[in-house]
């Protein structure tokens, strides 16, 4: 499936890719297949670990051969060494990429740093231009206007992030009632509806708009999260599973 140059795609994923399923590479082969260009560009952003050097190396171990990998960290990059230059130097750095791909770690620390160094308005600028933003984890919730982080110790609301989709999120849902219990009072409480994901599922928008929801695993699911005349409900979304032969949506 190839992009449409004009319109950005954002592949959120609650848990899995590389980093979770080593010898399971299909929501990463979904990925790639968005990229407007074959082999694709693609570049891990491993902000949200510290630019951890392991994670790095993970990354290009699992696309190498696959793809043309690179990475931008923001703690040594020589993007960013002189100041004046690093905005425009930077912007022309991401726009010759076809993939972002957003590591796991803190979104608290990623979205100061992007913000230090002007990468929330170059990523709005290259999604709006055709680049596919995708993520896992910190990588999901980053694009969404909030939702549920463990990033200050336990799990407490975030409600500044960059806001691609009017919405907020909350990955590795599966198999945590904590978190599915602390997901739901936050919105009723006011955070706002939004989307959870399993790890294993990721949530496929092509602008700002829910175009279906894919998974690795045949059990992994994403929900709808919604405040509905003062209550929360819960509504499971139809999931295509991509490494069925039959890989038509199942319904809850």
């Amino acid at each position: 499936m190839a992009s449409n140059p004009g319109v950005g795609h954002i592949v959120a994923m609650g848990g899995g890719g590389f980093s979770m399923e080593p010898d399971n590479p299909l929501l990463d082969d979904f990925v790639l297949s968005l990229s407007r260009r074959h082999p694709a560009r693609v570049c891990f952003v491993p902000t949200a670990s510290a630019d951890s050097a392991t994670y790095i190396v993970t990354f290009y171990r699992a696309f190498s051969g696959r793809c043309f990998p690179t990475d931008l960290t923001l703690f040594d990059s020589p993007l960013l060494t002189r100041r004046p230059a690093r905005s425009s130097e930077l912007a022309t750095f991401v726009a010759e990429q076809d993939v972002i791909y957003v590591g796991g770690g803190s979104p608290a620390n990623l979205l100061a740093l992007w913000r230090v160094h002007g990468l929330d308005v170059v990523l709005r600028e290259a999604w709006s231009n055709g680049i596919v933003l995708s993520g896992v984890s910190a990588g999901m919730v980053c694009w969404f206007s909030g939702g549920l982080t463990d990033s200050y110790g336990g799990l407490e609301r975030l409600s500044d992030g960059l806001a691609l989709i009017e919405a907020t999120a909350c990955p590795h849902y599966s198999g945590n009632e904590e978190r599915r219990r602390t997901y739901h009072r936050a919105v009723a409480e006011g955070l706002g509806s939004g989307y959870a994901a399993d790890d294993g599922a990721a949530l496929h928008f092509a602008g700002s708009a829910l175009v279906e929801v894919v998974s690795s695993r045949p059990d992994a699911g994403a929900y709808r999260i919604e405040r509905v005349e003062g209550r929360v409900v819960e509504t499971r979304l139809p999931v295509r599973f991509l490494g069925a032969a039959d890989s038509t949506p199942r319904d809850a």
